[in-house]
C-alpha cells in the first residue's frame, strides 16, 4: 500500500529521482528520511554502508552511469543546481532534518562541479577515473571546448612544460629552423644551399669580382676586397659543385631585378659562373692545392736597380739581395722613410720584372698615403685606412693573400708588399676573441698566429710559381706590444732592411744601417765573383759607425752609373784578404 506524500518531500524525491546519483541506493534513502529519528538513523547507516559498497566499486558504476546519461548530466547540470536549491529551499522551510541527506548532497555537488569545470576532485576516485579519461582523450575532452587541468597539461601535446612542447614546440622550432637557414646567407630569403632559378623574361647583368668565402656562405667583392652594396651572394653549392675557393676571381652573371619588382633580397645572387681566374669552371677545378706545393729557397733574383739616380733601390740590392720567394721584414722606427722604400720597391720591381704581379697592402694606415701609393705605383693596391674597425683590417689582409696564392697555384709569380706586419698583429689583437692568455704589452697569445701565417706564405714554388712578401715592421715605437710583435716575427724572415731614425735625422735618405742588414742563403743569388767583392765591401763597411759607413757608400755609388760599375771599382780598391 503507498504512503502519500507531503509536498516538501514530494519535491525532494521528485528532485532525487531526476539526478542520477552514483550509490543506487540513494532515493531509497532520501524517501525514508521523513519518517521517525531511529529509522533515519537506520536509514543513514545504510547509505553509509552503501557509500562504501559504491566506493569500492566507483569505477564500474560511475562508467556505466556516464555511459547511460553522461550527455544528459553534462546539459543539465545548471537545471539540476537550480532544483537542488530550490529543493534545499522548501526543504528548510518544512524543518525536515537534511543531515542524512547533506553529505550525498555536497558530493553531488562536487561530481556536478567537476563535470562543469573539467577540474574534478582528485581524493575522489571517480574524479581520478575521469582525470585518466581525460588524459587517454576521452569524451569528457572531446565534447567541451575546455581546457585540461593545470596539473595534467604535461600529459598533453602541445600545451605547457615538459613533454607539452611537442607540438607547439615543435612547430615553433620549425619556424625558427626556416628563420635560421634565411639568415644563413646575411638575410637572403632563403636556404643557404638554393641556387636562383632563371626564366626566359630575365636580364642577366654580368658581373667581376674576388670570391670572399665565409663560414656558411660566400660572396663576390666586386668594389675591391673590402664589404660593398654591390657584392653578389654565391651559394655553397656552386662553391662546392665549382671547386671554387677564397680569392677566386670569378666571372658571372646575375638577374637584373625586372620594372616594378620589389627586391626581396640584400644582394643579388649569382645566376650562372663563367669563368674562374681567366679558365673555364672544369679546367680550374683540377688545380693544385697551395700547401701541397713544394717551398725552395729563392733562386731566381729580382733586380731593384733601375736609374743611375734611383740610390735607394741600387742600397737595397748591395746590402739585401731579394730573390723571388723571398720573405723580407724593413724594420723601420718611426719616421725612417720605410713608405718612400716601399714605393720604390714597387716601382723597381713593375719596371724590371713586369712578369710579377705586384700587391701593396695597405693596413690601419692614412688616407692620403693610400692615395698617393695609389698614384705613384703601377700595381694593385689594397687598403684599409686606420679609421676602419679592425675586423676590415684583417678581412682585407686575408683576402689579399689568398688572392696571392691562388694567383701562385697556377704559376704566376707574385709580390706582396705589406704596411705594416706591426698594425695587422695590433688588428688581429682587438678583433680576435680573446683566449685569456695575455703576453708583456697586453697582446694576446693566440692573436699573432694569423699575421705570421700571412707572412709565412712567401714561399719559391718547385717547378714555378712564386710568393715574395715584404713587410714592415715598426720598431722604437715606446709601445711594448709593438717590441713583442717584432720580436715575434724577427726569426719568421729569411732578409732583413734596418732603417736607422739617427739617420734619418740627418737627412740622410735611404736611412740604411748597412752592417745589420742582409739576406739568408745570399750566395744562391749572387755569382761567385759578385759573392767575394760584397766580403770585401762588407769588411771595409763594419769598420766604420753606420751614419760613417752609409755616406762612404752613397758616394761611391754616385761616382758611378751601376752596381756593376761599382763592384768593379771595389775589387781594384779594396784591401787584399788576410
Amino acid at each position: 500500500m503507498l504512503r502519500r506524500l507531503s509536498a516538501p518531500e514530494a519535491a525532494a524525491e521528485a528532485a532525487t529521482a531526476t539526478a542520477t546519483a552514483p550509490v543506487a541506493a540513494a532515493p531509497r534513502a532520501a524517501a525514508g528520511a521523513s519518517e521517525t529519528p531511529t529509522r533515519s538513523r537506520d536509514d543513514r547507516r545504510e547509505r553509509s554502508g552503501d557509500r562504501d559498497r559504491a566506493d569500492r566499486s566507483a569505477d564500474r558504476d560511475r562508467s556505466g552511469d556516464r555511459d547511460r546519461s553522461g550527455d544528459r548530466d553534462r546539459s543539465g547540470d545548471r537545471d539540476r543546481s537550480g532544483d537542488r536549491d530550490r529543493s534545499g529551499d522548501r526543504a528548510d522551510r518544512s524543518g525536515n532534518d537534511r543531515q542524512g541527506r547533506s553529505q550525498p548532497a555536497a558530493d553531488r555537488d562536487r561530481d556536478r562541479t567537476g563535470d562543469r569545470d573539467r577540474t574534478g576532485d582528485r581524493d575522489r576516485s571517480g574524479d581520478r577515473d575521469r582525470g585518466g579519461d581525460r588524459d587517454r582523450g576521452g569524451a569528457d575532452r572531446t565534447r567541451s571546448g575546455d581546457r585540461a587541468p593545470a596539473g595534467d597539461r604535461s600529459s598533453v601535446p602541445g600545451d605547457g612544460a615538459g613533454q607539452g612542447d611537442d607540438e607547439f614546440g615543435s612547430r615553433r622550432r620549425g619556424r625558427f629552423r626556416e628563420r635560421g637557414r634565411n639568415r644563413g646567407r646575411g638575410g637572403q630569403g632563403g636556404p643557404a644551399d638554393t641556387e636562383p632559378t632563371v626564366r626566359e623574361d630575365d636580364v642577366l647583368v654580368p658581373v667581376a669580382g674576388i670570391l670572399d668565402v665565409l663560414d656558411n656562405y660566400a660572396f663576390i667583392r666586386t668594389s675591391g676586397y673590402l664589404t660593398g652594396p654591390t657584392d653578389v651572394y654565391v651559394s655553397l653549392a656552386q662553391v662546392r659543385r665549382n671547386g671554387l675557393r677564397r680569392g677566386d676571381a670569378i666571372t658571372g652573371v646575375v638577374r637584373a631585378p625586372q620594372e616594378g619588382e620589389q627586391r626581396r633580397d640584400k644582394y643579388n645572387a649569382l645566376v650562372r659562373l663563367d669563368t674562374i681566374n681567366g679558365m673555364e669552371p672544369d679546367e680550374a677545378r683540377g688545380r693544385p692545392e697551395f700547401h701541397k706545393l713544394t717551398p725552395l729557397y729563392p733562386q731566381e733574383r729580382l733586380r731593384l736597380e733601375t736609374e743611375p739616380h734611383m740610390l735607394t733601390t741600387r742600397v737595397i740590392d748591395l746590402v739585401m739581395p731579394i730573390g723571388k720567394g723571398q720573405r723580407a721584414l724593413i724594420v723601420s722606427p718611426p719616421k725612417a722613410g720605410k713608405t718612400m722604400v716601399l714605393q720604390a720597391i714597387a716601382n723597381a720591381i713593375t719596371t724590371n720584372n713586369p712578369e710579377c704581379h705586384l700587391m701593396v697592402v695597405l693596413v690601419d694606415e692614412r688616407p692620403e698615403e693610400v692615395t698617393d701609393m695609389q698614384r705613384s705605383v703601377k700595381g694593385e693596391v689594397i687598403a684599409s685606412t686606420f679609421d676602419r674597425p679592425p675586423a676590415d683590417h684583417t678581412n682585407v689582409a686575408e683576402l689579399s693573400i689568398e688572392r696571392a696564392k691562388r694567383l701562385v697555384e697556377l704559376g704566376h709569380d707574385v709580390v706582396v708588399l705589406l704596411d705594416s706586419i706591426t698594425r695587422l698583429g695590433r688588428a688581429y689583437n682587438l678583433a680576435a676573441p680573446a683566449s685569456g692568455r695575455i703576453l708583456s704589452g697586453g697582446v694576446d697569445s693566440t692573436a699573432l698566429y694569423p699575421p705570421k701565417r700571412f707572412l709565412g706564405a712567401a714561399r719559391n714554388i718547385e717547378n714555378g710559381g712564386s710568393l715574395t712578401i715584404i713587410a714592415t715592421a715598426l720598431v722604437e715605437t715606446g709601445s711594448t706590444m709593438d717590441t713583442v710583435i717584432f720580436e715575434e716575427f724577427k726569426g719568421t724572415g729569411n732578409a732583413e732592411l734596418k732603417l736607422d731614425r739617427k739617420i734619418a735625422d740627418k737627412r740622410t735618405f735611404p736611412a740604411v744601417d748597412v752592417d745589420a742588414s742582409g739576406t739568408r742563403k745570399e750566395e744562391i743569388l749572387l755569382a761567385p765573383e759578385e759573392l767575394v767583392i760584397m766580403h770585401k765591401l762588407r769588411r771595409v763597411l763594419h769598420t766604420r759607425e753606420p751614419q760613417q759607413a752609409l755616406d762612404l757608400l752613397l758616394d761611391r755609388l754616385k761616382q758611378s752609373r751601376t752596381n756593376y760599375e761599382f763592384l768593379m771599382q771595389i775589387a781594384k780598391t779594396a784591401p787584399p784578404q788576410d
